[in-house]
């Protein structure tokens, strides 16, 4: 059978952009639009022809407009099979006409419950229900109904019916995907906002999830060049984030690289002061914060020079000249950086002087906001966890002094700065700091003796005068011993060790201060 040609269009939508050229061009290609309420007032105030729904069905609308669409003559008329000599047959006997083209998006509810002012009565009233089920019926019929519910569609179906007289089976299809779509986002929306209005005040967990994300582009592969890869991004996402950042300059992104860049990102957005962070295979290898990003970008740079060369850079502050300058240093070469913005003569130093400029990938990521609160996910077979993301700092009025030897004034910040990095490094994490830097990182290991040792080894001479911080609590005091061997000032760990006493004392012999903060911070 050939495709339908598109007579009528039955036109309802809340959102008019782009409605009026789209409208003008059907009229033009001798398709008659039938319309309801405000999209019938706006379309004859531009002055395009259009019959009144109400006036065709014979039934006007009431209830301030809650009923308007719900009628056989207009339900008949989408969801008529025009290959069944029955369907056609009713249409006649009815006087039912046939609609080959539906034209509707929902009211705004989305909109309207995140103004904080939005009250339950006006939520409830911008839940629209002729809307979704328009939509479902000329999606269900998509085979002899065009389905448009996103201006965005409009040039496409409106260049068919110029050209064609109607839509192919093709666009018919894709567009009932994207109403099904469209639908189930709008119901989504809903009923998430029943479950925050009906949960119950002692629940402090969701009792459903409903997650969605669109592709946002396909990736060459994944973390290994057998594996398929996509980025996707959650509808509304807005804020610094690397699926959100613009690509400046550089290769394709791969799915290593955005790992990578959003650790960076989640690092530097934690601290205030000018911070920059070096990622390699998605743990800090370096890591500073100074007054100027010049500075912590020279620091964080030699936390650790070998693992720093191929790594992926993250700042928290636009990158200026003085910091590109510091990242075409001899013998350093990097993968990727991002950062807030970059300034012109600073862009054109990155992109025109190091060997490695044609293949830098620059993301401008926005302004970043500070920390990020909410939920992380980690994806099980069959399910999910759900948790609290940790990245609020330390309340540090829960820190407390357990040995014998005064804790130096000057190692405070030096403190804060390693407790700040633990967390952000695989368990068992160990992390050296001095001047606010990363000297040494002990990452991942199943044995915190054996993160303690890697951390040291990395640190080299700068581990003496440095502190240590450890994610979790020692379970033995053998970390304790070596970290006095190696010239370690002070240590800060959450404490909660059966044999807490014995690291305690081990401090204690070795004149060595130590905070117990009473918060742990795994990161598996």
């Amino acid at each position: 059978m050939p495709d339908p040609k598109i007579q009528r269009a039955l036109v309802s939508v809340s959102n008019k952009l782009g409605l009026a050229p789209f409208a003008r061009g059907l009229v033009d290609a001798g398709v008659e639009i039938f319309s309801t309420g405000g999209t019938r007032a706006f379309l004859e105030q531009e002055g395009i022809p259009v019959r009144d729904v109400a006036s065709y069905t014979g039934f006007p609308e009431m209830m301030d407009g809650r009923i308007k669409t719900l009628h056989p003559k207009v339900f008949g008329g989408i969801l008529c099979r025009h290959d069944h000599a029955e369907d056609i047959q009713a249409l006649e006997t009815h006087g039912i006409l046939s609609f080959e083209l539906v034209v509707v998006n929902l009211y705004p509810f989305q909109a309207a419950v995140a103004r904080p002012d939005c009250t339950e009565g006006e939520a409830i009233e911008k839940i629209d229900i002729g809307g979704p089920s328009l939509v479902r019926a000329a999606a269900k019929n998509h085979a002899f109904v065009t389905i448009a519910t996103d201006p965005g569609q409009y040039a496409d179906i409106l260049v068919q019916v110029q050209e064609r007289g109607a839509t192919t089976p093709e666009t018919r299809r894709r567009l009932a995907a994207a109403a099904f779509a469209h639908t189930a986002d709008y119901d989504r929306a809903i009923a998430a906002w029943f479950a925050r209005k009906t949960q119950q005040a002692e629940e402090e967990l969701p009792a459903r999830i409903d997650l969605r994300a669109d592709r946002l582009s396909a990736l060459r592969y994944g973390e290994n060049p057998h594996q398929k890869a996509g980025v996707y991004v959650f509808p509304g996402f807005s804020g610094a984030g690397v699926v959100t950042a613009r690509q400046l300059h550089g290769k394709e992104l791969s799915y290593n690289n955005l790992l990578d860049l959003d650790s960076g990102l989640e690092i530097a957005r934690f601290f205030t002061s000018p911070a920059a962070v070096v990622i390699k295979h998605n743990n800090p290898c370096g890591a500073a914060v100074a007054q100027t990003l010049a500075e912590a970008a020279k620091n964080a740079l030699a936390g650790d020079p070998l693992s720093a060369y191929g790594s992926i850079l993250g700042f928290n502050r636009p990158v200026d000249v003085e910091t590109a300058e510091v990242l075409c240093g001899e013998g350093l070469f990097v993968e990727a950086i991002a950062a807030p913005a970059y300034d012109p003569a600073a862009l054109t130093i990155l992109t025109e002087r190091p060997k490695w400029r044609k293949n830098v990938r620059l993301l401008e990521v926005g302004e970043i906001e500070g920390r990020r609160e909410g939920w992380a996910f980690r994806v099980l077979a069959g399910g999910l966890l759900l948790q609290q993301a940790d990245t609020l700092p330390d309340d540090e009025s829960d820190w407390k002094a357990v040995t014998q030897s005064p804790l130096p004034d000057d190692l405070m910040d030096d403190l804060r700065f390693a407790w700040s990095m633990v967390r952000f490094v695989k368990s068992n994490a160990i992390v050296l700091a001095k001047n606010r830097m990363l000297v040494g990182v002990g990452a991942g290991q199943m044995s915190r003796v054996d993160s303690t040792e890697i951390a040291i080894r990395k640190a080299a001479d700068r581990a003496s005068g440095s502190v240590l911080a450890s994610d979790a609590f020692f379970p033995f005091p053998d970390s304790i011993e070596r970290a006095a061997a190696a010239g370690v000032r002070a240590i800060i760990q959450p404490g909660g060790s059966i044999r807490d006493q014995e690291v305690i004392d081990a401090c204690n012999r070795r004149g060595l201060p130590m905070i117990f903060t009473g918060r742990r911070h795994f990161k598996h």
